[in-house]
């Protein structure tokens, strides 16, 4: 019986597969140090504060004495009797709604006539995005001011052409159109956005479709909103995000329209008028540093965080099931 021998230099040698190791081990540590800064900021800055609000949401803790367990009688204070929840809940759902489908489509619309201008572009849109750039507290007051019922100049305005504006900020049934308004106004970024991907759509497929027939609001339907459906979804979740977590134009506007700056030290300004801007993120505030209800307060920012990544999955997989019809189609 006759065997098969290899030749030795068919064979990696012992110093030659230690010499590999040492390289691998050592291109794994010169990984290992350039994602250290980004995973020691997550693990401090998210996952820590994340496990430690999901801990804090099953005990009673005041941020003075220990914490102590308490089970699940936060969320069930929450759900039953707990009746401003219900409010912030409701203005907040109010504002995901609303605001997230005029802004989009406000964004989208803005976008649309800049791409379309032939000169003045870099002009107009620096002034549509500039408002962007204003702290949210400056362009509160601001707004506050300009939509006076008394003697903001919207409502001048509005007299001179025979039209009632009514209260904005001092009435419960228009304080949340017109924080709308105001998050309009501040808009330029998704406007930015979505600006650069309407620049980006081929211009072959508009003349395409031009060659085939279809009008403007065709090519728009067909060309147009296909090509930037990604970039619309992320206007849709970042606008869903920004309306869940919208604190302080509303807090502000309460405060200001009030006639005072004191947000923090009386409780009847907080969702004025008649709690009509009080939203979600401003009552967990009130019950962690105003009523140092830290448990209940961390209880209602698991809830908060849970219904922001439901929306935000729905929404991807609605989105991935539509790429996949419409490429199967």
């Amino acid at each position: 019986m006759t065997t098969l021998s290899v030749p030795e230099s068919a064979t990696p040698s012992a110093p030659v597969t230690a010499r590999r190791g040492s390289v691998r081990a050592k291109r794994r540590r010169t990984v290992f140090y350039f994602m250290a800064p980004a995973t020691l900021g997550f693990v401090v800055f998210f996952a820590y504060p994340l496990l430690a609000t999901l801990y804090y949401s099953f005990t009673r803790y005041d941020l003075i004495n220990p914490p102590q367990w308490i089970g699940l009688d936060n969320y069930v204070r929450m759900f039953t009797s707990e009746p401003l929840v219900k409010t912030a809940a409701y203005n907040t759902l109010w504002l995901v709604i609303v605001l997230t489908v005029c802004r989009v489509l406000f964004s989208l619309g803005v976008a649309s006539v800049i791409s379309r201008l032939k000169s003045g572009v870099g002009l107009v849109r620096t002034l549509c995005y500039l408002p962007a750039l204003a702290p949210p507290a400056a362009a509160t007051l601001a707004f506050v001011f300009v939509f006076n019922p008394d003697f903001g100049p919207v409502n001048r305005f509005l007299r001179l052409v025979g039209v009632d504006g009514g209260l904005w900020f001092n009435s419960p049934a228009m304080s949340k159109p017109a924080l709308t308004l105001l998050a309009l106004w501040g808009s330029g970024e998704l406007m930015i956005i979505i600006l650069a991907a309407l620049l980006d759509v081929p211009q072959e497929q508009y003349e395409a479709a031009e060659l085939d027939g279809a009008g403007p609001l065709r090519r728009f339907w067909h060309v147009t909103l296909p090509s930037i459906s990604p970039v619309l979804l992320f206007g849709v979740v970042n606008s869903m995000i920004y309306a869940l977590q919208f604190f302080t134009q509303a807090i502000v506007a309460a405060s200001a329209s009030a006639g005072t700056a004191d947000v923090a030290g009386n409780s009847k300004l907080i969702g004025a008028p008649e709690n009509s801007t009080l939203t979600y993120p401003i009552w967990l505030y009130v019950q962690g540093f105003r009523y140092f209800n830290m448990g209940y307060a961390a209880a209602m920012a698991v809830l908060l965080f849970i219904v922001s990544a439901g929306f935000t999955w729905i929404l991807v997989r609605q989105m991935r099931k539509t790429q996949h019809q419409e490429e199967g189609a």
